[in-house]
């Protein structure tokens, strides 16, 4: 039994000791042990400095360290490094740190179960607890506050309000290199290297619309909140297929959208040809203005011209100069696309969310596919910032991933992250790849929209035959 405690809830702990890379030797488990004081001290006194963790039903892991060593000497003991903490909070991370106030009671060395704090700060439990049916009700409490900070937090926002557990560890903490385990990843692509960007590269380059259906172009709608990300995933785009950082679209942090135009941008390779699909930028959702379902609809079927200017002053209608009123099937959208910024995706304003679920019952009701882009992922996660090809092995990233489908009800597989060109001076393969990996199921997306398309067509006119036979 090698224990519950992840990879990236180790590197925490060991970030919070702070003296050196530590391995974690699993030295106690209740569900293998039995919990049991006794048997706790059996296999934990004297061992050093050791970690106690627990884990609850609701999905949450808390615990504390002492650099002392358990001895069952019946007294409380001062350790200037002892901390207690906070890794998860029902299934999410949350990393919280609740510092030894140095009060001289640290931990309470005795005949029980691990006990931190004069106030019972982190009493785990006293004699035996047997298994309840998948969890152990430990006879004890959590009251942060006596001898560690409680950071402002309440016992419900650590551990649920319950003693109840699943799991009670305690590890050995030593000086040393510790072996990682090997991260799977939860998204599978091919190795990131040129071979793949080349591959990514020629697939979006030979990318055509559906010949018997006359269009020239895919077009891809971009919709999402002001700052999300939109004009910089083009930009971003545009700039590997020119070889250089371009900035195109007017981008950047402002309160209003930098974008007040519907602008269809087209991709244009090194050699001057232009790729066969639009990214088309629209105006940022605001609560109280921005686009609405009006404009929306007509966006979705192809009624607005290109470059035309939203003024919330004069909503668009037929009358409006240059209304399409009969649109054709260029002019329509093959494929929307939601860009949010994963950094504010748990702060999003309800009533923008519920824009977007407005949209999206207009897009289900025509059968447009939907995708969203997750922006800024490189800055959920330490590893993915120092290197963008692990954005797939990142927990981090799924549960952002996972929380973006929940929001707009979209399949996981709808959601793409990426990490823009935004600060760089010259291009990176991996960020490139990430992009082009979006893009590319874009278009899938699309070319499935007009396969659909092609359906329809085929079956009207099969009626359409059906009719004049008849006749």
């Amino acid at each position: 039994m090698t224990g519950k405690l992840k990879d990236k809830d180790m590197d925490q702990l060991e970030e919070w000791i702070g003296t050196s890379v530590k391995t974690f030797t699993l030295l106690y488990a209740i569900t293998r042990d039995g919990c049991n004081q006794t048997i706790f001290h059996q296999k934990c006194n004297n061992q050093g400095p050791t970690v106690t963790v627990l884990y609850n039903p609701q999905g949450s892991v808390y615990g504390g360290y002492t650099n002392s060593s358990w001895q069952s000497a019946g007294t409380y003991v001062n350790d200037t490094n002892a901390f207690l903490f906070q890794l998860h909070y029902s299934n999410k991370r949350t990393y919280t740190k609740f510092p030894y106030n140095q009060d001289g009671y640290a931990i309470y060395d005795a005949g029980y179960g691990p006990i931190f704090g004069s106030g019972n700060d982190l009493y785990t439990f006293n004699g035996t607890i047997y298994d309840s049916g998948g969890y152990f009700a430990l006879n004890s409490g959590l009251s942060i506050g006596s001898s560690y900070d409680a950071q402002g937090k309440s016992s419900n926002q650590i551990n649920n309000g319950t003693m109840n557990i699943t799991e009670l560890e305690v590890y050995k903490v030593a000086d040393g290199q510790r072996k990682k385990t090997k991260v799977e990843s939860w998204r599978k692509t091919k190795g990131w290297n040129e071979k793949f960007l080349d591959e990514l590269t020629e697939d979006i380059v030979s990318f055509k619309p559906l010949s018997d259906l006359h269009i020239s172009e895919a077009r891809v709608l971009m919709i999402g909140p002001v700052g999300a990300g939109k004009s910089s995933f083009y930009n971003t785009i545009n700039s590997i297929f020119r070889g250089r950082i371009t900035q195109r679209a007017c981008s950047g942090s402002a309160e209003q959208s930098l974008t007040t135009a519907y602008t269809p941008y087209l991709v244009r390779v090194r050699s001057g040809a232009n790729l066969n699909f639009k990214l088309c930028d629209t105006r940022g959702l605001e609560e109280s203005q921005g686009l609405d379902v009006l404009e929306c609809n007509y966006l979705l079927d192809g009624n607005i011209p290109e470059y035309y200017q939203f003024n919330p002053a004069a909503p668009i209608s037929q009358e409006t100069d240059g209304f399409i009123a009969k649109p054709t099937l260029e002019d329509k959208v093959h494929c929307v696309v939601f860009v949010m910024d994963s950094t504010t995706l748990e702060v999003t304003p309800t009533k923008i969310i519920q824009k977007m679920k407005s949209f999206q019952t207009l897009m289900n009701q025509k059968g447009i596919p939907q995708a969203l882009i997750l922006t800024e992922v490189d800055k959920l996660c330490k590893d993915v910032e120092k290197n963008v090809s692990q954005v797939f092995k990142s927990e981090t990233v799924e549960e952002h991933v996972e929380k973006a489908s929940q929001l707009l009800g979209l399949p996981r597989g709808n959601v793409l992250p990426v990490k823009n060109y935004e600060n760089e001076m010259q291009l990176e393969d991996n960020i490139s790849i990430l992009a082009l990996l979006s893009l590319r199921q874009i278009l899938y997306f699309a070319e499935d929209y007009m396969e659909n398309m092609m359906g329809k067509r085929a079956a009207a006119q099969r009626k359409t035959e059906k009719m004049n036979v008849k006749k």
